[in-house]
């Protein structure tokens, strides 16, 4: 059956991602270039991500959408369990967001153009001023009424573990006084972990768990550590019980 699976991917899935994946790179540069930015900047990128999770056979569950409201900023805050995070929470949060993603991103071709003109937010650590700067912009775009998606881990996880969380998102929502909403991947380190076979896609059901949003306590220190604690422990208690408990991530 793996090998039926992997004959598939080669076959079938790979010509059509590959071309599904330069219309929607083109489409999602030509759009923001017209028009609205937010829309085109969002949508073909969700309907690629559900392209990708339909066409590979990948079972989704989704809980918690009830628990969002309609018109409200979020800054949503991701355990990172591996590549395919982004395809389940692009094609199935259903919010319409800007992702905080690593610099090096930029340079995959086709989709880092994209991503640039959607707006999305790179974020450069080469030095404090650049760190700022990629924060400033993620505070611009907030401001609008956007939201934003980010796996405070900054990295993916080698033992499907969840590592430490760093602040930065934290400090953005304490400084705009916005809800944090926790969630919780499963099945994303089975699919496609990091440290495995880099050419093939592996066959697990997905699972995006959506908390309560945790709403600002007042602002400052002791909001910022309220927010960012509640947020670990939601998304750790959502995880796969093989999976919950602390491991240090190397390259955090």
């Amino acid at each position: 059956m793996k090998y039926l699976y992997r004959l598939y991917q080669l076959l079938v899935c790979l010509p059509i991602l590959v071309l599904a994946s330069i219309i929607t790179s083109i489409t999602t540069v030509v759009g923001c270039m017209l028009g609205n930015g937010h829309f085109w900047g969002y949508y073909p990128g969700k309907i690629w991500s559900q392209l990708w999770i339909r066409i590979l056979l990948l079972p989704v569950k989704v809980e918690g959408r009830e628990n969002l409201e309609k018109k409200q900023s979020y800054v949503f805050v991701a355990n990172h369990q591996g590549a395919f995070d982004i395809f389940l929470i692009y094609g199935f949060l259903g919010r319409n967001f800007k992702w905080m993603m690593k610099k090096g991103l930029r340079k995959i071709p086709l989709v880092g153009v994209a991503c640039e003109y959607a707006h999305h937010i790179f974020v450069d650590k080469s030095g404090p001023s650049k760190i700022r700067a990629s924060y400033d912009k993620a505070r611009e775009e907030l401001k609008e009424g956007m939201s934003l998606v980010v796996f405070p881990e900054g990295a993916r996880t080698f033992t499907g573990h969840m590592g430490v969380f760093r602040r930065g998102a934290f400090m953005l929502a304490d400084e705009l006084q916005l809800p944090v909403c926790p969630l919780t991947i499963n099945g994303s380190f089975q699919v496609k972990p990091r440290m495995k076979d880099i050419f093939w896609v592996f066959w697990h059901p997905l699972k995006l768990t959506i908390h309560k949003p945790i709403a600002p306590i007042g602002r400052g220190a002791d909001n910022i550590k309220h927010q960012m604690t509640e947020s670990y422990e939601a998304i750790m208690n959502g995880l796969d019980k093989e999976y919950q408990g602390f491991v240090e991530n190397p390259d955090q």
